[in-house]
């Protein structure tokens, strides 16, 4: 494959890495920590520990900082943050395919707010199309919980926020950008976990288990959706991250839903 060609097919590899990566590490975090630490606590655990790990990779302080940058990366890890915190909120009580399809309303509406030519809007329309064949209407036997849907509708808002100043921080190093985001993530979301969850957070076991999903479900597929918006139209990353697969906790590994 030549370099130019594989620069082109980058940022489509680079968004399959991310949901691929965030689909197991989410379906992980549920099984093993919400049981101990609940939903508040598996989001400090989660972008707490990212952060962590990001800012010793990349130790973003070699690089200064103008003052609209530094803006725009606060404002980025504050959307990241809150998105996390309401998505894992929602998934208590929704099925987790729901949760998701309700998400994806977030970066869909960036697509078609950002979306000039009529080719944008059909790719919009095959998404919509794709995540309504997604949503168990009428499958699900018992009436959805009100909360859990509003958790997940802020968390599609915080989601679309996040690819707009996401995007307004790309022109700096990727490494950069996400390890101080998820610093302003973290301090948007480890108290709530240390109101809730206390000196659970602390657990050996916990923490051994939150290293991992960090890693696997913020610190790498964040760094990827970094690159590909380097590189991508806000409308073309909004519509290519629909293409998340929808997964359901199985223990001990998650697995594809049915239906």
């Amino acid at each position: 494959m030549t370099a130019p060609r594989l620069q082109r097919l980058f940022p489509l590899l680079a968004v399959l890495g991310s949901v691929t990566a965030l689909g197991i590490g989410t379906s992980w975090a549920k099984n093993a920590l919400f049981p101990v630490v609940g939903a508040q606590g598996t989001t400090a655990v989660r972008v707490g520990l990212s952060a962590l790990l990001m800012l010793l990779l990349w130790r973003p302080w070699r690089w200064r900082l103008s003052r609209a940058d530094t803006q725009a990366v606060a404002l980025y890890g504050a959307a990241l943050g809150a998105m996390n915190l309401l998505f894992y909120l929602s998934i208590q009580t929704l099925p987790f395919g729901l949760a998701v399809a309700i998400e994806f309303a977030g970066p869909l509406a960036v697509a078609i707010w950002s979306s000039r030519r009529a080719v944008d809007f059909v790719w919009v329309a095959l998404a919509v199309v794709g995540l309504g064949l997604l949503l168990p209407v009428g499958l699900t036997g018992s009436p959805l919980d009100p909360v859990g849907v509003l958790y997940s509708v802020g968390a599609a808002v915080f989601w679309a926020l996040y690819i707009v100043f996401g995007k307004r921080a790309g022109h700096l190093h990727a490494g950069q950008s996400v390890s101080l985001g998820l610093l302003v993530a973290a301090l948007v979301v480890v108290p709530v976990g240390v109101a809730h969850a206390g000196a659970a957070l602390l657990s050996p076991s916990v923490l051994l288990v939150g290293v991992a999903v960090a890693a696997i479900s913020s610190a790498l597929p964040i760094s990827l959706e970094m690159m590909a918006l380097k590189r991508l139209p806000k409308e073309a990353f909004g519509i290519m991250i629909s293409m998340e697969p929808r997964w359901r906790p199985c223990s001990p590994w998650p697995c594809w839903a049915s239906g």
